[in-house]
């Protein structure tokens, strides 16, 4: 990017959006890389950060946000353990927690199955969880190394406290005794590395041993008496060899590291960019932003409700800005502090924020192209150190813009042609415009001068636009109106502020009267787009009113057809029911048969079950032609639609559903005379429902039948042990009950439980719950033979 457009970038603002963006991430290597961001030019590239940081705001209201606090600075690190350096704890701790935090980036990945444009950069990621617990098992922190980094280590301090348990126990009986009196205090302390005791510098001859240091007053000397100089070197000893245990415990950690750099490195890449693309969702959260529509034709963009992101989204009013359709050019104009400027940098900034993979604060329906470059001359460009005028400043500004802008560039010009002559800066901003245009840009300028407004009036390709201002309230209301140029309102102004009439008259008499006509011009239109305003919103109204009143009957009738539908499945559910309950009663009485079969004579046994299984079967055909009667009849109560005759058979819905014949139409009050067996009476129409039923069909003769014997069926059988290893307790618990129940059941006496030995807390925590069970008489674990430690053998009520 040149000189020209970094300048456009800051005067834009989009370095404060890059500073936002950067305290959303964690890690010091994504806060450069959002830094670092810069518009794209590559519709595809650009399309798929949008996407991406898209994906990661969804991921984000599912999930959460991964934590990305872990991630640490290794390259360093890495160069010097692939140079066989040996690294300090501190440093492995780094590794180590960079590795957690790929692990915990990899379960995050896996809570969805859905593939999005993050997936190819979670699919960088590996982790190591054996180096990572190797790290965290061995070291416990930056200054201490746990005793189980390795079994030498563990040994070698197991006897520095034996050793040093005994300095302590041979000093302690030292300061208690006899010569307790040519101690300066009955202590035992540290010099060097080595345990001695403070005496009293007179008697320093009475306790025989090693001097290693004197008090800063001389009274004090602290010795190393002579009855454990061998074991202080003992200990130095063992010290050293338990520094030399550190030495290689932390050598053999970092070659594994070296081992895996590639890997690691490859880890923290993704894990950076990964950090970079949640900070652009969560910025896009902070905004209340969304994706826009990125259009491949650069040389257009409109924005719906947009809102510049520096403001408070709450205060800031919405705009609707659009270039690059019906018109190239847009001349924004109004009063001062009326929004022209904050257009004309939300114009600018939401397009570099879109080229940027950045959400906007606009609608979602906003399209967006990339421009080839943005180039803007805003604000007060004086220079005191330069000599220059706000006019000089902003025309060397200007002057750069045209030598560099082309086809598909935006520029964006304030105040175009103010801080001179207004008949000689009018004149210079249409040409500046129209000599960017000609290069094939597309142009936004602010201003105040009439002869702009003429143009975009007059000149194809050019619009005009304007910010609202409210003359009564002397306030702007920030909304931008394209199509309409704006009103100076001076005089209005001033009269509200209470300028003498008498001046106010004498203004307007200076006034061309072509500028008088046309100030009245756009006050005209000003009260026409008003009026058309309120005709809409009253239009607007009148829609969601009627879209409202359709969406409540729409409701009401999905409603009834869901009750309807209701109840059409639990009769469905209840005939299934009864059908299910008939078949099992035939297959239980069906082997009921066979056995007796097998027991009485062949011939007589043979006709009792042929005649058992036809009236079964008659049972269940019948069962299952009333429920294809009562499913038909529910289909014609439904939908029935024509009147009742003569001879029709109707029910009663008033009556409790009784079933009648109709025995004369309906009046003209509407009362039908009806039979119900010997009682006859007269119903309103809408108390009935018609009942279409096919013909009867001649009954089936009964099959003879006989009774046969009953016995009770022993359809139970359980087995006398459930295995529980691996489980919970909570899990081995709720087995554990299931089986005892089943057990019950079945009248077993006793059951064993196989939990395995292991560490006894799964022996326990069943064998506890089993001795609150009413129907368990007594609980032991098994024998020799049995499983011994490994079961438990419960005997049942």
């Amino acid at each position: 990017m040149n000189k020209l457009g970094e300048k456009s970038l800051k005067t834009l603002e989009y370095y404060e959006i890059l500073e936002k963006l950067a305290g959303q991430a964690a890690s010091q290597a994504a806060k450069e890389k959002c830094r670092a961001l810069r518009p794209l030019d590559d519709h595809e590239q650009a399309e798929l950060w949008l996407q991406q940081t898209t994906d990661a705001k969804d991921l984000m209201v599912r999930q959460g946000s991964p934590a990305f606090g872990g991630i640490r600075e290794v390259g360093a690190i890495l160069s010097r353990a692939d140079r066989g350096g040996t690294l300090n704890p501190r440093e492995l701790l780094a590794v180590a927690s960079l590795l957690q935090t790929a692990r915990r980036a990899l379960l995050y990945d896996a809570e969805h199955e859905t593939k999005t444009t993050l997936t190819p950069v979670f699919g960088l990621l590996s982790g190591n969880r054996d180096l990572e617990e190797s790290i965290t098992t061995a070291i416990i922190s930056e200054e201490e190394i746990a005793d189980g980094a390795s079994p030498e280590l563990l040994s070698i301090r197991r006897e520095l406290r034996r050793v040093s348990g005994k300095v302590r126990e041979t000093l302690n009986r030292m300061i208690s005794g006899e010569r307790s009196k040519y101690l300066q205090e009955n202590i035992i302390t540290q010099r060097n590395g080595r345990f001695v005791v403070p005496v009293k510098v007179e008697h320093r001859g009475d306790v025989p041993g090693l001097v290693h240091d004197t008090s800063s007053t001389g009274a004090t000397v602290f010795v190393e008496p002579q009855q454990v100089v061998e074991i202080n070197n003992q200990i130095k000893v063992l010290e050293g060899r338990e520094e030399n245990e550190i030495e290689r415990i932390l050598a053999e950690l970092s070659s594994r590291v070296s081992m895996y750099k590639g890997a690691i490195e490859q880890d923290y890449d993704a894990l950076t960019t990964l950090d970079f693309i949640f900070a652009r969702a969560k910025l896009s959260f902070d905004m209340n932003a969304c994706a826009p529509v990125l259009v491949e034709d650069g040389s257009r963009c409109k924005l719906l409700r947009a809102r510049h992101p520096l403001l408070d989204k709450d205060k800031a009013v919405p705009i609707d800005i659009a270039i690059g359709y019906d018109y190239d050019t847009l001349v924004i104009t109004g009063p001062n502090t009326g929004g022209k400027t904050v257009s004309l940098k939300t114009l600018g900034l939401l397009s570099l924020m879109a080229a940027s993979g950045l959400h906007i604060p606009a609608n979602e329906q906003s399209e967006i192209g990339l421009f080839e470059h943005v180039y803007a001359d805003i604000g007060d460009e004086q220079s005191i150190e330069q000599s220059l005028s706000t006019f000089s400043a902003h025309m060397k500004t200007i002057v750069s813009i045209m030598d560099c802008c082309g086809q598909g560039d935006l520029v964006l010009f304030d105040e175009l042609g103010a801080g001179t002559d207004p008949v000689e800066g009018a004149a210079l901003a249409v040409a500046v415009i129209g000599y960017a245009r000609q290069m094939g840009a597309c142009v936004a300028a602010t201003t105040h001068y009439a002869e702009l407004k003429t143009f975009a009036l007059t000149t194809d390709g050019v619009e005009n636009a304007s910010c609202e201002f409210d003359v009564k309230s002397l306030q702007p209301t920030y909304r931008l109106l394209t199509g309409i140029p704006g009103k100076s309102n001076a005089f209005a102004i001033a009269a509200r502020l209470g300028l003498q009439p008498t001046i106010i008259e004498r203004a307007k008499e200076q006034v061309s009267t072509e500028d008088a006509r046309f100030e009245d011009v756009l006050a005209e239109l000003e009260r026409e787009r008003r009026r058309v305003e309120q005709m809409k919103e009253e239009a607007q109204r009148m829609r969601s009113a009627a879209q409202s009143e359709r969406d409540k009957m729409r409701a009401e009738r999905d409603a009834a057809e869901d009750r309807v539908d209701k109840m059409m499945e639990s009769a469905r559910g209840q005939a299934d029911n009864i059908l299910k309950n008939a078949r099992m009663t035939a297959e239980t009485v069906f082997d009921e048969l066979e056995t007796l079969k097998k027991k009485a004579q062949k011939k007589n046994a043979d006709q009792n079950l042929a005649a058992a299984k036809a009236a079964l079967r008659g049972v269940i055909t019948q069962t299952e032609n009333e429920q294809r009667r009562g499913i038909q009849k529910r289909v014609v109560e439904a939908d029935e639609i024509r009147s009742v005759q003569k001879g029709d058979r109707v029910r009663l819905l008033n009556v409790g559903g009784v079933i009648a014949t109709v025995l004369a139409p309906a009046d003209r009050d509407g009362g039908v005379q009806v039979q119900a067996g010997p009682m006859k009476m007269t119903v309103k129409e809408n108390e009935l429902r018609l009942v279409e039923e096919k013909k009867n069909a001649p009954k089936p003769k009964p099959q003879p039948r006989r009774d046969a014997p009953r016995r009770e069926l022993n359809i139970r059988s359980a087995e006398s042990e459930v295995d529980v290893r691996g489980m919970s307790a909570e899990e081995a618990l709720f087995e554990v009950d299931n089986f005892l129940s089943r057990a019950i059941m079945a009248g077993l006496p006793s059951v064993t439980v196989i939990h395995g030995k292991g560490t006894g807390v799964l022996r326990t925590a069943v064998q506890q719950h089993l001795r609150k069970n009413k129907r368990v008489k007594s609980v032991r674990s098994g024998v020799y033979g049995e499983g011994e430690q490994g079961v438990t053998i419960v005997e049942l009520r």
